[in-house]
Parts: structure tokens; sequence; C-alpha cells
């Protein structure tokens, strides 16, 4: 069963009432605020009204003058330009930006990705050497590369020269010997380091636009506008994860509000396809519906679809792009729900949760390019980290996802002597061994969880920011949330309890997600809990829930409707 959550009310803040009246919002926005570190009433304005105009400087960041030095070098040189990519969402979406940056520049580039089941992760040394004989003269990486200084060597023995750019962490043995971009690096005076890898390459393109400039490049030819670019950043920073604070949600918010009006006709035809209201769309729908089919190709082994449709020109070539990811989304539901119920009917068997602090499960054949999403399911149902592994041919090769207080890539670090190959950062990573050295590895993990959890970390918490009655939710209530948005990675989209909520009426819908009917005093309102189907029936009971307020559009209505994150029933039956 899954793990029960424990929840954590935040109490009402004091100085609440102050921020309020010095910021210009409502007592439940300056709550909202308090409760996510911010207390001071410039610190509220910026966080409510990010733009570019609070775009970090590119040039602070290390190794980003050598970076464009060697850009432009190429451009003088009229060298051909390679965009060497990553499979994933982050990665697409980086490598689709740099290739439409170029070619509004009139430059050629070509875009590699290697193929995931063929290829792996990063650079390789087959690849680097077709891209020499295709007459390369630059690569630039994206989402990849800080790990590969055996391949960026090869590359320098090939005469290619490689510019880095890569947001994963920077180990100190593994630095390669070339321009290297990356916020991670020791002593990088950037003041935000968690960029995506898309992120990274805007900051990148934004960089070589202005030294462009410089030299009067554009003295007769159109300059690129680079917000034109955002919903891509969007698109790849929701994807992989990463913070929504700072640098980021001013990008994301930025490209949000690009998404109506998208330039490119394949983010367009993705959200048709994903039956995404473009003037309405949220992060939510980012993460859930577009960067699932983004991702599906390149989870089956060629990603080629999902670059094209980043790319393509013509409205029904990406309407057909974005039928092919639908098929791929499928077949990698399928297969992903294949490998979880075998996981999850080993760890019945063997009651692998009772006494571990961590999971590590591994099978023949098992498809690679779901592993990841299977184990993020299982930190979400168990609550401990969480590696899946597909054994191929003495090979085993898998992904990694982690919880707060055991940093996954640090603990691979201390077990490096097991890997053949292994990266990533503290909530995830990706690695391959020797098959002979799993058990170790298993036992390697457990002892190093077992000295950095204690038995609080296992059980997962969520923070609740305010009681709510039912009675003063109105459409102010959820303007006065939405203004948070977006939400995700450490702004987390605000949760409310009420207590002693009478349901009037409970269903299964969609064969796993809970319908409520929900009363308290005079107020009635309908509730949604996805995958909460396993409550009912509650229909008479009374019950506390965690929930945040939102607006159901349905064939051209709204009503306001509970998303419920969480229930306990145990009041019983109404007298």
């Amino acid at each position: 069963m899954p793990t029960r959550k424990l929840w954590k009310l935040i109490p009402a803040s004091p100085a609440a009432p102050k921020l309020a009246r010095e910021a210009g919002v409502t007592g439940l926005q300056a709550q909202l605020l308090i409760n996510r570190g911010i207390t001071e009433k410039s610190e509220a304005a910026t966080f409510l009204s990010p733009g570019l105009s609070q775009m970090a400087d590119p040039m602070l960041m290390k190794g980003m003058a050598e970076g464009v030095e060697a850009i432009l070098t190429a451009i003088e040189n009229q060298e051909k330009i390679t965009i060497y990519g990553d499979y994933d969402a982050d990665g697409l979406t980086a490598t689709a930006l740099l290739l439409n940056f170029f070619s509004d520049l009139g430059i050629p580039a070509a875009p590699y990705v290697p193929n995931r089941l063929r290829e792996g992760y990063g650079l390789n040394r087959e690849a680097l050497r077709r891209i020499n004989e295709a007459g390369t003269g630059l690569i630039i990486t994206v989402d990849c590369g800080v790990s590969s200084r055996e391949e960026i060597a090869l590359a320098r023995e090939l005469c290619l020269n490689v510019v880095v750019t890569d947001h994963h962490q920077v180990s100190g043995t593994s630095q390669p010997d070339c321009p290297m971009i990356n916020p991670h690096q020791p002593g990088c005076p950037f003041p935000f380091k968690y960029l995506a890898g898309v992120g990274l390459a805007f900051y990148l393109a934004v960089a070589v636009r202005a030294a462009l400039r410089k030299k009067g490049w554009f003295n007769g030819r159109p300059e690129p506008d680079l917000r034109e670019y955002l919903d891509l950043v969007a698109l790849g920073t929701i994807a992989d994860r990463v913070p929504l604070t700072g640098q980021n949600r001013m990008l994301v918010k930025g490209g949000l509000a690009r998404m109506p009006d998208s330039r490119w006709p394949g983010i367009r035809a993705m959200m048709e396809a994903a039956g995404v209201k473009p003037s309405a769309i949220t992060s939510d729908d980012l993460a859930f519906r577009l960067a699932p089919r983004l991702n599906a190709p390149g989870r089956l082994g060629d990603s080629d679809a999902g670059l094209n449709i980043l790319r393509v020109a013509g409205n029904e070539a990406a309407r057909a792009l974005a039928r092919i990811l639908d098929v791929a989304n499928s077949r990698r539901q399928t297969l992903e729900q294949n490998i979880l119920d075998r996981v999850e009917d080993m760890i019945r068997r063997e009651d692998l949760t009772t006494d571990r602090r961590t999971l590590l499960l591994w099978g023949d054949n098992w498809h690679q390019g779901v592993l990841g999403i299977v184990a993020s399911r299982l930190v979400d149902r168990y609550h401990r980290p969480s590696l899946v592994v597909g054994v191929k041919d003495g090979v085993a090769s898998g992904s990694g996802r982690s919880i707060d207080g055991f940093n996954l890539y640090q603990a691979l670090n201390r077990l490096a002597s097991l890997f053949k190959k292994f990266g990533g950062h503290a909530h995830a990573a990706g690695f391959r061994l020797d098959e002979g050295n799993l058990e170790v590895l298993k036992t390697g993990l457990e002892e190093l969880a077992g000295s950095q959890l204690s038995d609080p970390d296992m059980v997962p918490s969520v923070q609740v920011d305010s009681h709510l009655l039912l009675e003063d939710i109105d459409r102010q209530t959820i303007r006065d949330i939405a203004a948070l948005s977006p939400f995700g990675e450490k702004n987390p989209e605000p949760v409310f309890l009420a207590r002693s909520v009478h349901v009037l009426g409970s269903r299964v819908v969609g064969d796993r997600h809970l319908k409520l009917q929900l009363g308290q005093k005079e107020a009635v309102l309908e509730a949604i809990g996805f995958g909460l189907g396993r409550y009912h029936p509650l229909r008479g009971e009374r019950v506390d829930i965690l929930f945040t307020p939102e607006l159901n559009r349905w064939q051209g209505s709204e009503s306001i409707q509970l998303k419920i994150a969480d229930l306990i029933s145990g009041s019983g039956p109404n007298p």
C-alpha cells in the first residue's frame, strides 16, 4: 500500500497583514508568499511579476565568454556546426532552440541526438567519428557533456572543437578540456544554479546574438527575436523538473504567455492533439500532457519525431508528427505499466518495503526507455530512493530517482568503482554496470541510505498552506492563487485543509479517479481526486481533505472545483 502522507500545516504568519499592506496583495496571497520564503515587498513584486528585465547577464556564467568566442570563430570561418543533444524533452527543446536560432541567423547547423537504446546518454566515440566524417568543425553539446572527458579528448584528436553546455552536476575529476558552460562549476559567479539544459541553450543564444550585434552582423540582416523561443524554454524546463524559482520562473512565465501565439507549428499541433486550450495553458499541461508526448519517441529509441516536431514549418506536417508522438506515447504507457506491474509483484512477494530504505529491482530485457518513469512511480508510492534496471547480455542499465535527504548522484559517486558509466543529479541518475555488480550495488546503497536517512525521512509529507472553508472559496480565491503560478518544483501549487466536510455524493470515474460532491455549512462544491478511486464509497461520511481550488472548464462553461490531494475518512456516517 502507498505510504500515508504526513500533513504539515504551516502556521498562520503574524507578518502576513503587514506584507499584504506593503505589497498591495490579499491576505491569502501574503500568507502563500511567506510560506514560500518571500517576506519583503520587493521580493513579492519580483515573484508576482517576473519578466525578462530580471534576466541575469549570460556573460556572468563561467565558460560563456570562451564558448561564445569559439562559436563566433566557427561562424567567421564558415565551419559546419553540429548540435549534439539528448533524447529527453529538455535535450530536444534545447537542441531545437539552437538549431532554430542558427537557422534564423542564416547559419547551417545539423543535429545529432543519440539513440537511447543503441548509444545511450551523452557523447560517444562512434558518433564523434561520424560527425567528423560529415565535415563538422564545431560541436555544441546541450544537456550533456560534463562527464565526457575521454570522448572530448577524442574529438580534439579528430580536430573537432567542442563547446559543452550542461546543467548536470560537475565531478571534480570529469571536467572536459574545452569551454564548458555550466553554473555548477566551482567559481561560477552566475547567480542562479538551476537552469535546465534548454535554459542554458537560451542564455547561450542571447550571448551569441549580443556578440554578433557588437560585430555588426545584423547590419542588413534581420535579428532573431529570442522571445519567440521562450515557449520551447518553458516546455523543456518544466519537463526536467528543475526548481521554478528565480530565472526559471521568469523563463517559464514568459514561455507560457507565448504559447497561445506560438511561432512553432509543432507546439500548436501538440496542444491540439493533447486537448490543451492554448489560452488557458498551465505548467501542469506542459508537465503531464505535452512533455510525455515529446519524450515518448526518444524513450522507445529514436527521438527523430520529437526533434522534428519542434522544427517543422508546416501545420499539416506538424499534425502528422503529433499523431506519431501520440502513438509512441501510448506504446510507452503500455511498456511502463507492464514493468511496473512486475516490479510491484516483486515488492509484495519479497516484502521489500518493511525493513529497506532503498529499492533496487531488475529484470531481463526491461525496456530502458521507461525505467526512469517506473522509478518515479515507486518513489511516489513508497517514498524511498528507487532504482530500476534492465539486464541484457550481462550488462545492467538503469535509472534511479530519489527523495530529499539522499543525494542519488553523490551516492553513485561513492560507489563509482562499480559502474561502467553514471551521471545525473541529486534526485535522478542513470547508470550502467556489469550484472554481477548489482547485488554489491544493492548492499552499498542500503548502507549509505541507512547512514543518511532517519525514520522521519521515510515518511512523505505534504506542506499545507492554510485552513480554508468551502464557503470562502470563490473566483477571486482562484485568481489570488493563480497569481503565484507557474507552479512546479520549489513553488508547489498551494494546498489547503478543510475539516469535517460532508460527502454528499461519491463515484469512480475513469477506473481510478474519485469524483465527489462535498458540502460544508451552506457551500456545496464538486471535487476530483486523481488516482484516489480506492477511497470510494464515501457518501454520507465526513472527511478531512487537502485540496486546491480550481476552475473546471467543460464544454464552454466554467465552475469551481476542488482538486483533492489527499483525504482522511474517520468520522463515520452522518447521523
